[in-house]
């Protein structure tokens, strides 16, 4: 069912695709993210289970200009994985925006369909091993209903990546919209709302919260597609960890991971001893709220779900023919970097935890290159006098450690 608001979202992507992007930009970079990463999809979506040599048909719903897309079908390729990725929205400005992004990287491994994520269930498409959905289902009239469209063409055994935005950390977002709809109501042409938006923002006062809120960005880097999908949007729902458990919970599914996991553990930051022993009876909804409203700088959840009862097997760490990976980074030069005291930094919109490594872990982050089995590199410092029982205590934290933090994860086989 279309209402005003569905209206004016549809004109909204017709006069300014999201994100703002320029094909000639694909020569000089690719952009990566999460969620739908395929490092990320098969490790936690498929446990790094699922053969790396069986096509994954992919689709990414609701794909805007197309930055998952064209990373997934992208990464698939370089790595010689067999399958499709189907980019599917009903905005023809964006179907041509991503076509060219296609073409400038010669995908043959793309496919486009025109069309309302609503109508999934009627469409043909699918079954579909992956879904990603990335920013839709908080503009949607009825998000349950557009989760359960994405459920109807999810293959047995296939997984969803999911992007929603989150209150506390867009402090200032909803401020600012209200202050627009007075001066730039949505019966106005696009490009004079953009026009109000800019002069707007220019003279906030100091004490605006969006202009103390450093993670939220979109309206000064994303161009004029930013700004009206920050601050114009026609419809913009939040949703706390609570909401979204609840909403993944009603279409079946189950959350396999939230990313990064450490941020939704409150351990990650209180260190107080009483504390702690309060947080150890929450349940993992419970703790990643705590962590959210204590953190207060979340502008979006992300999350890997399942079908609820088809959760596949956890990643075999000890598995010694598991090969580990690591996401955008070197072993050696990451090895190389590793504090005296063994705690790297790790920092995230603003917030740094500190992660514990054990004394082996530069020994072994450098022999991480995405080719050896964890066998291999246990092998390697036996031939330097470390004891198997060291190098598998140490393996074990190492990876406890860079998995909490989505850096290190295990290859499909």
């Amino acid at each position: 069912m279309t209402d005003a608001a569905d209206a004016a979202l549809a004109a909204q992507y017709e006069a300014y695709p999201y994100p703002q992007r320029d094909p000639r930009d694909e020569a000089k970079r690719l952009i990566v993210g999460s969620p739908s990463h395929l490092r990320e999809i098969d490790h936690w979506i498929f446990g790094a289970g699922r053969p790396a040599a069986r096509p994954l048909n992919a689709l990414v719903a609701g794909g805007g200009s197309g930055d998952a897309t064209v990373m997934l079908a992208q990464q698939m390729a370089s790595a010689g994985r067999a399958g499709s990725v189907t980019w599917l929205d009903r905005s023809a400005a964006a179907r041509q925006v991503v076509g060219a992004r296609v073409a400038a990287r010669s995908l043959g491994n793309v496919m486009f369909e025109e069309g309302s994520i609503l109508d999934l269930a009627g469409s043909g498409l699918g079954p579909f091993d992956y879904i990603d959905c990335c920013g839709v289902l908080h503009h949607l009239p009825d998000p349950l209903a557009g989760l359960r469209a994405l459920v109807s063409v999810l293959a047995p055994g296939g997984g969803v990546g999911l992007m929603v935005y989150a209150p506390h950390g867009r402090t200032g977002v909803y401020m600012v919209q209200e202050a627009l709809r007075l001066l730039a109501p949505a019966d106005q042409p696009p490009r004079d709302r953009v026009e109000v938006a800019k002069r707007l923002w220019r003279q906030l006062p100091e004490t605006n919260w969006l202009r103390r809120n450093p993670w939220i960005t979109d309206h000064v880097k994303g161009g004029d597609a930013g700004i009206y999908d920050l601050l114009l949007n026609p419809r913009d729902v939040a949703f706390t960890v609570p909401d979204l458990a609840a909403l993944v919970a009603a279409a079946g599914l189950e959350i396999r991971c939230m990313v990064e996991p450490f941020r939704y553990d409150p351990d990650s930051f209180l260190t107080d001893p009483r504390l702690r022993e309060r947080t150890a009876v929450l349940d993992p909804v419970q703790r990643a709220a705590l962590a959210e409203a204590a953190a207060g700088n979340m502008g979006i959840h992300i999350a890997y779900c399942v079908r609820a009862g088809e959760t596949p097997p956890a990643p075999a760490w000890t598995d010694p023919e598991s090969v580990p990976v690591l996401r955008e980074l070197d072993g050696a030069k990451l090895a190389a970097t590793i504090p005296a005291d063994g705690v790297l930094r790790i920092a995230f919109d603003g917030l740094t935890a500190p992660v514990a490594l054990p004394r082996l872990a530069q020994a072994i982050l450098a022999r991480v290159d995405g080719q050896r089995s964890i066998g291999a590199i246990g092998d390697a410092l036996a031939e330097k006098g470390v004891s198997r029982e060291a190098f598998a205590k140490d393996f074990a934290a190492v990876a406890r450690a860079m998995e909490r933090v989505n850096r290190m994860l295990l290859a499909a086989r």
